[in-house]
């Protein structure tokens, strides 16, 4: 979210992790205030004597639908109860850990205007970034690598490439198979959507579902 900070707090916190100087750079690019970036900076790192931690939840949604939920929290039994009663009132089921990740590919997903796929898949594989597959459409490359090589395949098309303008860059769940959702399930899968994209601690809502 904080963009490039020289020497600041934000500057000092991204450049230890990879994914958060991602996000640093989104929110810059969508002139969030500096403030705004700083209090939630301050918040990950557990500022004011809290102490914030990531909790992920997931779930069976209506339809058969597959959700993950993930979460930033100071108070996991606050948080889980949260989740389980935005889950209860849309009469769907939290499962236990797993329950639903394991048909969910945890995945870096990269989108920016480069040369060539071969140039790129290139790149990559020079510097034995584990790359999960390259596509090139309407002159946009996307490239998608294990969450694990998230901070390596975007060091490596740097080195490569020079400064890139990237247009995603995020780290997602993307299902290995979706469910088709219709008439009175799809009001109510979109209804517990947004019941947890309206909780404080909600991060990241991931599904299958295909509306």
């Amino acid at each position: 979210m904080l963009g490039l900070l020289p020497e600041t707090s934000a500057g000092r916190t991204s450049a230890s992790n990879p994914l958060l100087r991602g996000q640093i750079d989104r929110a810059r690019k969508d002139q969030v205030p500096t403030h705004v970036i700083e209090r939630a900076l301050e918040k990950a790192r557990g500022g004011g004597g809290e102490d914030f931690a990531p909790a992920r939840y997931e779930g069976y949604g209506p339809g058969g639908s597959m959700i993950i939920v993930e979460c930033l929290t100071d108070n996991p039994t606050r948080t889980y109860n949260d989740v389980r009663q935005c889950f209860t009132k849309a009469k769907s089921k939290l499962g236990t850990s797993g329950s639903v990740s394991h048909m969910f590919d945890h995945c870096a997903i990269l989108v920016f205007e480069g040369p060539s796929e071969d140039d790129v898949l290139e790149a990559l594989l020079m510097q034995d970034v584990d790359v999960t597959d390259v596509e090139q459409a309407d002159g946009k490359i996307t490239v998608f690598t294990p969450d694990t090589e998230y901070g390596k395949a975007k060091k490596a098309l740097s080195a490569s490439l020079g400064e890139i303008e990237y247009e995603v860059d995020e780290i997602q769940f993307l299902p290995q198979i979706t469910t088709e959702i219709t008439g009175d399930d799809a009001a109510v899968f979109e209804k517990l959507v947004d019941m947890l994209n309206d909780l404080d601690d909600v991060q990241n809502v991931y599904h299958n579902a295909q509306l």
